[in-house]
């Protein structure tokens, strides 16, 4: 039988990182926003395709590493890794149990914020987008064709809700602590350990 991650993204942080934790009300007309590769500020998005190396190992994009850095077993860190939709590839090994990182929701906002911070010093076209929504709030838009005003976003953006966005808006205010440089992250001593796992089935 699959079992599921018995912690949430949001329960995660409302226990480890309650400077996080609660909805943020932006005014549209002050917003900048990504939520569909067709979006003028796409680039943005962990989702964008945004080629990084950390250590000489190759990732697709930002949240292609943040996905791998989930796991902590040989078998889904290599699935993850080698997956064309790793965020997929996660939710499954996720769902299976037993392979993610045990501490994966007292790390997960410090390995994001790595993780944007490689993008930001490898990715060109990315840094330049992101000073370029200085004077501006950055949100994760989720808003869907079906949304019912009660509709609520999840821990990482933001919905429509008249005249302003909405919602817990992480990604959004990770984004803009890193183009502000207020940024501050701890990674896990163990965090590079699946490097040396990478580099052996190269």
């Amino acid at each position: 039988m699959k079992r599921k991650s018995s912690t949430s993204v949001a329960e995660g942080i409302q226990k480890y990182y309650s400077q996080y934790w609660g909805d943020q009300v932006y005014p549209i007309a002050q917003s900048v926003f990504f939520h569909k590769k067709t979006d003028e500020h796409w680039i943005l998005s962990n989702m964008a395709s945004c080629p990084l190396e950390v250590e000489g190992i190759p990732f697709k994009s930002s949240e292609h590493l943040f996905q791998t850095l989930k796991f902590a077993t040989p078998k889904s860190i290599i699935a993850v890794y080698q997956s064309n939709n790793a965020k997929m590839t996660a939710k499954h090994y996720q769902n299976l149990g037993g392979h993610r990182r045990e501490d994966w929701e007292q790390v997960l906002v410090d390995v994001m914020k790595f993780c944007l911070q490689q993008k930001y010093e490898q990715c060109p076209e990315f840094r330049t987008e992101l000073e370029r929504t200085k004077g501006y709030h950055i949100v994760e838009l989720q808003d869907a064709k079906n949304d019912k005003d009660t509709s609520r976003a999840n821990a990482w953006g933001v919905k429509t809700k008249g005249e302003n966005y909405e919602g817990p808006n992480l990604m959004g205010r990770l984004l803009m602590e890193l183009r502000d440089g207020t940024m501050e992250y701890k990674l896990p001593d163990d965090w590079n350990k699946f490097l040396l796992l990478l580099t052996a089935t190269k």
